[in-house]
């Protein structure tokens, strides 16, 4: 029964930790201005071998 347990701690821990690093990177991008933002996924399209 303590193995379950262990597991579950563990199963916890790592929805928490990927919260986290969602939060972060959504963070960043709605930190941006509207026009930097199109801006930099313009670039990216550009960068792209989809976009050539």
């Amino acid at each position: 029964m303590r193995i379950w347990k262990l597991i579950g701690l563990a199963g916890v821990a790592g929805v928490t930790a990927g919260a986290v690093v969602a939060t972060r990177r959504r963070r960043n991008w709605t930190e941006l201005d509207p026009t930097e933002l199109r801006d930099r996924l313009h670039d990216r399209l550009a960068e792209s071998p989809a976009g050539e």
